[in-house]
């Protein structure tokens, strides 16, 4: 009777697997253009075999605030590019840290010639601010990125905190949207987004534990975030 009772156990824990793994292995069930995204969270990553993957591209975090720089991008950037990735390097934003402060710890890291994808701006919190002070520190950065590698960053959040303090703000940006559902994001201004980061708990051979995944939405392609080398 217990191996009975196991077998049904077991059985039902693989139904539930493949019922998800639409969604949290989206790339193995659809056609759109998928990656990663990562940092030394992580740890050490077996590139070689990351780079046999389905995954067409990856965001690596490089640094966040006016002075942290993560311990494992350099290591990481050489290596995607080493087996065959297209990379993006992120940071991510502290709103009460001083703007050029932060400009200056990234592009130290995030330098234009290791680049194929636009620079990301992981924008996850207003540190407190109010909402116009947050947009007002924020569009300030941003700007700063723009002149400094001469095209628009790529914005990075949840579709919660968009809706919340972002509502209508981004409509000249390329954007990303974080929502860890099986529903396709909607955001209450309709704003049009080209990739959907859909899994923080993703699985991918080569890497330890979870990763982040993401996707392009419908027919957008990887030239559209491709870094313009002047």
């Amino acid at each position: 009777m217990k191996r009975i009772f196991t077998l049904i156990i077991g059985t039902l824990l693989f139904t539930n697997a493949l019922a998800q793994s639409p969604y949290v292995e989206c790339e193995d069930t659809c056609s759109h253009i998928h990656g990663i995204d990562l940092s030394h969270y992580q740890g050490t990553v077996f590139w070689e075999t990351v780079g046999k993957s389905k995954m067409a591209y990856v965001y690596l975090k490089a640094t966040e605030g006016g002075d942290h720089i993560d311990a494992r991008y350099k290591q990481n950037i050489d290596l995607a590019h080493q087996y065959g990735l297209k990379v993006g390097s992120y940071h991510f934003y502290r709103p009460k840290t001083p703007q050029q402060t932060q400009l200056e710890n990234f592009i130290t890291q995030c330098r234009p010639e290791d680049q194929d994808l636009l620079p990301m701006i992981d924008v996850e919190t207003t540190s407190g601010l109010s909402i116009d002070a947050f947009r007002d520190s924020l569009f300030k950065f941003l700007d700063l990125v723009d002149k400094a590698y001469k095209q628009k960053p790529l914005i990075y959040t949840g579709a919660n905190f968009y809706d919340r303090y972002l509502l209508g703000t981004l409509g000249g940006y390329k954007v990303m949207i974080a929502q860890y559902t099986e529903r396709v994001p909607v955001l209450k201004d309709d704003l049009e987004f080209i990739l959907w980061q859909y899994t923080g708990k993703g699985h991918l051979n080569g890497i330890n534990g979870y990763v982040d995944k993401s996707r392009f939405m419908g027919d957008h392609k990887l030239r559209e975030i491709r870094f313009r080398h002047k």
